[in-house]
C-alpha cells in the first residue's frame, strides 16, 4: 500500500510540526511531498496531482502549524480500513472564537456561504459535512474521482476556501466525510505579548 503525506507550505514551518514529523511512524510505502506556494489552494492542487500521478492508495494532508502523535498514520489507517473514504482528526481554530474545525452544515444559506461548527463532540467517529484540512486522510480513489469530475479539486468555490470547497465537491459525489475525535491534533497559534499581558500575569 502506498501512502503520500501531502504538506502545503506557505512561509512558515513550525518547530513543533517538524518535531512531530520526525517522530511520526511511517509504514512501508509512505512518501512525503511538500509544495510551497503563496496560495494554499495552488499548493494543494499540485500535491493532489502528484498523488494521482503516483498512484497512491491513501493521501494524508498535514498543515505545517499542527502538532500530532507518532501513531497518527496508524490511527487514520484503521479508520480507512474500516471503510471510511475520508476522515479528519479533531482540531480547533487557532484564533478566537476557538471552535472545532468540523462542520455539521456547510453550503449556501440566504444567498451567502454559511458553515456551522459542531458545539458538542462525542467519543466515537461521526459524520460531518465539511472539515478543515489540517489533518485529513482520504483514499486515493476519492481524490481521483473529485479531480476527474471537477478538475482542480481544491480551487475555491461556493464562496468557501479550498478545504470546504473540496468537501462540498466530495459530497456531491456521494462521499461521506468523518471526524474521528480519538485522533487529536494541536493547532499551533499565536499570542500578542505586551504590557497588558504582563500586568494581567501580575494580577
Amino acid at each position: 500500500m502506498k501512502t503520500l503525506i501531502c504538506i502545503p507550505a506557505l512561509d512558515t514551518v513550525h518547530t513543533m510540526f517538524f518535531q512531530s514529523m520526525e517522530a511520526l511512524r511511517r509504514p512501508a510505502g509512505t512518501s512525503v511531498s511538500i509544495s510551497s506556494s503563496s496560495l494554499v489552494y495552488d499548493a494543494r492542487n499540485k500535491l493532489a496531482q502528484a498523488a494521482i500521478d503516483g498512484g497512491y492508495d491513501r493521501v494524508l494532508w498535514l498543515d505545517t502549524d499542527m502538532r500530532f502523535n507518532p501513531d497518527l498514520i496508524e490511527r487514520f489507517n484503521a479508520d480507512i480500513d474500516a471503510g471510511m473514504e475520508m476522515v479528519c482528526a479533531l482540531f480547533f481554530c487557532r484564533r478566537a472564537p476557538v471552535l472545532p474545525c468540523i462542520y455539521h452544515s456547510c453550503g449556501i444559506k440566504d444567498g451567502m456561504p454559511s458553515a456551522t461548527a459542531f458545539d458538542e463532540i462525542g467519543d466515537e467517529p461521526f459524520p460531518v459535512q465539511a472539515c478543515g484540512f489540517a489533518g485529513v486522510m482520504m483514499t486515493g480513489d476519492l481524490l481521483r474521482r473529485v479531480s476527474e469530475k471537477f478538475g482542480q479539486p481544491f480551487s475555491p468555490g461556493f464562496g468557501f476556501g479550498e478545504d470546504l470547497s473540496f468537501c462540498l465537491r466530495a459530497g456531491e459525489l456521494g462521499a461521506r466525510i468523518w471526524c474521528d475525535p480519538r485522533i487529536k491534533m494541536d493547532h499551533i497559534g499565536y499570542a500578542v505579548i505586551n504590557e497588558t499581558t504582563w500586568r494581567a500575569m501580575k494580577g
